[in-house]
């Protein structure tokens, strides 16, 4: 069976970059570690921001990784098993990693990252779009 384009409308031209962007952000929906995505309103002095929030408790700042990596916002987790000395009764906190994958817009600009309470927070700053008319001269042919 195939698969049918969802962009395959003939007033779509050259998305299909897009289409391929979209199979790999479904194929990376995985639920660990949980998170928000807000937006941060603009202010006098702040261009509208959008924050997002991931659920690491148990992670120390050397066990986080936050890079950029071809439009892509990648945030990994890795932490080492501990058992030495240690005789667990129930065990349910499980040392794990994570690689969270999110894709951003050209133009988007990481401002910064931090690590409180459990809690990553990672600030974004969304481009203002330029509006831009551009008037195509029309050729006669004889």
């Amino acid at each position: 069976m195939s698969r049918v384009p969802s962009l395959s409308s003939p007033f779509l031209l050259g998305f299909d970059q897009l289409e391929r962007v979209l199979d790999r952000v479904a194929k990376g929906a995985e639920g660990y570690p949980p998170y928000n995505i807000e937006r941060i309103a603009a202010t006098p002095t702040q261009a509208e921001r959008l924050r997002i929030t991931l659920a690491v408790a148990g992670f120390t700042r050397q066990q986080l990784e936050v890079t950029v990596e071809e439009n892509q916002l990648l945030i990994r987790g890795r932490q080492q098993e501990d058992t030495e000395g240690r005789d667990f009764i129930h065990r349910g906190i499980a040392a794990r990693q994570f690689q969270r994958a999110f894709v951003l817009a050209d133009g988007m600009e990481v401002m910064g990252a931090d690590l409180k309470n459990g809690l990553l927070s990672i600030d974004l700053a969304r481009p203002e779009p330029e509006r831009i008319v551009r008037r195509i001269d029309i050729a006669t042919q004889d």
